[in-house]
């Protein structure tokens, strides 16, 4: 039997959620089992699947030990990410949040794409990996001493798109942090080197995206169909350099779906730089570009008043222009600083 105190990080979520996060490798027909059988309480009483926590709660479990992690185990998890150097570019922090500017070539956590592995190697090289280290390291982070709450991503970027990321310190930063990201509450911009001279200086291009879990790939389509799902995307074209026959955009994400930009762009006849998914057959290795040049490299809050994160509201963030390398092809740093204006 185990016995769970419910703290502020663990309150606010579904009974099954809490118990998805605090066991291991249950099966999800065990764990509705258990509820039915009543071998999970809530403050000593029978308790629903979809039953809201909050803090001060009591869940109790009479489920075999092997579901849980040890206390050695927890204190194991703390002493690694004690050990390791974390590497990051810090752009904004306070008690709540923090935005963070992605290398290139960074996954931002395990499982975010095919690329990505499970064992400790990968969870180690990436960007969630050495957020939870830093926080751990500045004593903001205890495995130990929570029951489900771990640092979180609020959004992700591919990972051969450098850019800002934002993380959560806390369960209750976390959820209003995405509940103003589905309320498109974060306007997010994004740079992007792409082939060919645009018609128009600013459009806004919409369409329906369709996902291929097959080739991991995705495909734009100008109507409706069976699951696709609508796109919207603006840009303002930025500079163009006809030497290498390339413009610089500002593209704005109003939908932001898998690999949006580089599939809705290359649709319009202006694949990204580098672009190896939904590009043509250039030698863009000749810039220097396998990987796509593609950088979110700004963020805009529009947060109503009495939320928790009400303080950023009108506040913009942006990564130092010096990290985005394919900005050397439009001009020097006096031109492209004008540009961003």
């Amino acid at each position: 039997m185990r016995q769970f105190d419910i703290k502020s990080n663990d309150g606010g979520q579904r009974l099954d959620k809490f118990v998805q996060k605090t066991v291991r490798g249950m099966p999800s027909s065990l764990l509705y089992k258990y509820l039915r059988l009543k071998k999970i309480k809530v403050n000593g009483k029978r308790a629903e699947g979809g039953q809201m926590l909050a803090a001060g709660d009591v869940v109790t479990m009479y489920i075999p030990e092997e579901f849980f992690a040890g206390d050695a185990e927890k204190a194991e998890r703390g002493n690694e990410l004690h050990r390791i150097k974390p590497k990051l570019t810090v752009v904004y922090e306070d008690e709540n949040v923090i935005l963070l500017d992605k290398d290139p070539g960074v996954l931002a956590h395990t499982g975010d794409e095919s690329e990505a592995h499970t064992d400790d190697f990968s969870e180690r090289s990436t960007l969630l990996y050495h957020v939870t280290a830093y926080l751990c390291q500045k004593g903001e982070y205890d495995p130990a001493a929570e029951n489900s709450f771990a640092p979180a991503l609020c959004n992700r970027i591919d990972r051969n798109t450098g850019g800002l990321v934002i993380a959560a310190k806390n369960a209750a930063a976390l959820r209003e942090m995405n509940e103003l990201i589905r309320d498109d509450c974060v306007e997010k911009h994004y740079l992007a080197a792409v082939h060919g001279k645009t018609e128009r200086r600013e459009d806004r291009l919409t369409g329906f995206l369709r996902k291929d879990s097959k080739t991991k790939t995705v495909t734009v389509l100008s109507h409706p169909a069976p699951g696709a799902r609508e796109i919207i995307t603006e840009y303002r074209s930025l500079a163009y350099t006809g030497e290498e026959d390339l413009s610089l955009l500002d593209v704005h994400l109003v939908t932001g779906r898998t690999h949006q930009i580089r599939a809705h762009l290359a649709s319009v006849g202006h694949p990204l730089l580098g672009e190896g998914k939904y590009g043509v057959n250039r030698d863009d290795k000749r810039l220097g570009y396998a990987h796509q040049a593609l950088y979110a490299y700004r963020v805009r809050f529009t947060v109503p008043e009495g939320r928790t994160l009400s303080y950023l509201n009108g506040k913009e963030f942006r990564v130092s222009e010096s990290r985005i390398r394919f900005l050397r092809l439009f001009g020097d740093d006096t031109a492209i600083r004008s540009l961003l204006r």
